[in-house]
């Protein structure tokens, strides 16, 4: 025989439960997709040129322009990266999610939004932004002779760009079939920052000397991971490449960011993120 405070306690049970259920629905469905944050961190290098020392890097990856992430919200973040007031921004793949070129106006339309960088601001293609299967590549350089015509952004394809003797690699898409890292090969300063939109690329032949920073994205983070374990579904093949910082190897780092967009508009225990770094010389120069 069931007694009445057993039942009471019983309906208690039940109650709470499903509050606690419907909370974590509307957070993962409503909540958690705009749910930004900003992270702040050193980045200690190498060889820095005392004049970039304590200049401020804001990473960012992943913004899926297109039907699935909201305008306005990218919008308002942008002013928030604008109030942060970055020296240097760069952006890490994914400028936008399409199948053919329909998103490439919309997605000028929306950069237009983000005020540049006091000295620069780098992109890079990830492999949505050409668009279907990866496979069009008329797609990436339509949106890409779009973003540098505009002057949003300087797009770095495979290429090395020295700024006051910092030197900064952005590569091409991984998936796409574009990534090649040789122009690791040239002579560059000592103090380096690589932007790769798949961490998978991290683990490439031709890094060995590599001293510096890698910046990626392109995993989301998982975007919805349970407390405590790691995220059930990852883009790419290490599984270790979920979000945060990472040691590679003696003076090589990466940093993955959690991007601020998504492809389904969920998101629990994963929050979209903005990560401002301090440029800083390495400990043993400090």
């Amino acid at each position: 025989m069931i007694t009445r405070p057993q039942l009471l306690n019983r309906r208690n049970f039940l109650g709470t439960s499903t509050l606690g259920a419907a909370g974590v629905l509307i957070y993962t469905f409503r909540i958690g997709p705009h749910h930004l944050r900003i992270t702040h961190r050193p980045m200690p290098l190498a060889g820095l040129p005392s004049a970039w020392i304590g200049k401020r890097l804001v990473h960012i990856s992943d913004f899926h322009i297109g039907p699935a992430v909201d305008d306005a919200y990218l919008k308002k973040t942008f002013t928030k990266i604008e109030a942060l007031e970055p020296d240097i921004i760069c952006f890490t793949g994914d400028f936008m999610t399409c199948q053919g070129s329909e998103e490439v106006r919309h997605t000028l339309e929306v950069l237009h939004h983000l005020k540049p960088a006091k000295v620069a601001t780098l992109g890079i293609p990830g492999n949505h932004d050409y668009g279907t299967n990866w496979s069009r590549k008329d797609v990436a350089d339509e949106l890409v002779e779009g973003i540098n015509k505009q002057g949003t952004f300087e797009v770095l394809r495979n290429q090395a760009l020295d700024i006051d003797g910092l030197t900064f690699y952005g590569f091409d898409d991984l998936w796409a079939k574009q990534f090649d890292n040789r122009i690791l090969e040239k002579p560059a300063n000592e103090a380096a920052i690589a932007l790769t939109h798949n961490p998978d690329t991290a683990d490439a032949e031709g890094w060995t000397d590599y001293q510096g920073w890698i910046l990626a994205g392109h995993t989301h983070g998982g975007q919805c991971k349970p407390p405590f374990l790691p995220p059930p579904l990852l883009p790419v093949q290490n599984p270790n490449y979920t979000q945060g910082v990472f040691d590679l190897a003696p003076g090589r780092s990466m940093h993955i960011s959690a991007g601020l967009g998504h492809l389904l508009k969920v998101r629990f225990n994963v929050r979209p993120e903005i990560t401002v770094f301090e440029l800083t010389g390495s400990r043993h120069e400090s």
